[in-house]
């Protein structure tokens, strides 16, 4: 199966190759509820006779992200339990650094919340929407860690977001997605393209759901950890065609730059592979 995908991505990018997913780099995102070069020194002094502390590297295109090597776990440390940090990806802190909102914000699949708990660090207010109890539960177990009142959470599905009868300047929708095989061991074996095609059905009904939610001169920014066309570029191109007053914003980020998004590669960037596009309505 990994042939398959492999010749599928090579199609869009004749020097795709598959690397090791144990080979990218974990990272963290330093809150406002830190000062930076106090935990930096914190997290290194952590070290016993049977470890070696923790190595963190400034991440250069992020404004607070770190990458880190650690010998124990740092999701058990006061600091974290504190809310000083978040265990999050690279490419998860970029999509809200990209997104940057200074107003009200809608995260439209907000669990498990790193990148809703970022987004309200800069807006005023967010309303995190989950159809999942337990996972929405997680969203706000994570907000009330990092000290944040601004975040409001909704069960809701959010093709019906529109019952809200709210619009927003900012949306946010990190789309249920196919995932990637650099997130998921054994993922080439559990995907098929009939997967795909039913994750693009749903993201479809969102993108709906996201332009109605969204205020004229709003923007929009459809991000997924998948690699599929289908999920990605095409779908783009499918929301651009439908909403005439929908523009794409070009990005310059690490990734590979297009007419219908940025498309993160693992072998190209050393992260999980993404998919990002910044969409304005006009």
């Amino acid at each position: 199966m990994s042939e398959f995908f492999l010749k599928r991505y090579r199609e869009i990018d004749p020097t795709v190759e598959l690397i090791d997913p144990s080979t990218i780099k974990r990272a963290l995102r330093i809150t406002k509820q830190a000062k930076p070069e106090q935990l930096k020194m914190q997290l290194r002094k952590k070290s016993t006779r049977f470890t070696k502390g923790c190595n963190i590297e400034k991440i250069p295109f992020l404004k607070n992200g770190y990458y880190y090597e650690a010998e124990y776990s740092l999701g058990a440390t006061p600091e974290y339990l504190l809310g000083q940090y978040y265990l999050q990806g690279p490419l998860s802190q970029l999509t809200c650094e990209i997104l940057k909102p200074d107003g009200p914000t809608l995260d439209m699949a907000a669990a498990p919340g790193g990148k809703t708990c970022y987004l309200a660090e800069m807006a005023p207010h967010v309303v995190a929407l989950d159809n999942n109890a337990k996972r929405l539960a997680t969203v706000r177990n994570n907000a009330e860690r990092l000290g944040l009142t601004n975040v409001i959470c909704v069960k809701k599905d959010a093709r019906f977001a529109t019952d809200l009868k709210e619009t927003f300047p900012f949306v946010l929708l990190d789309a249920p997605c196919s995932g990637n095989y650099c997130s998921e061991e054994g993922w080439f074996s559990k995907r098929t393209i009939e997967d795909i095609k039913k994750n693009a059905r749903l993201q479809r009904e969102l993108l709906k759901a996201a332009y109605k939610c969204l205020t004229k001169g709003g923007k929009l920014l459809y991000s997924t950890c998948s690699l599929e066309p289908e999920e990605d570029e095409e779908m783009i191109k499918w929301f651009l065609n439908r909403y005439e007053d929908m523009k794409l914003i070009k990005l310059n980020t690490i990734g590979d730059d297009t007419d219908l998004g940025s498309r993160f590669w693992p072998h190209k960037t050393n992260c999980e592979g993404f998919f990002l596009a910044l969409i304005h309505k006009s």
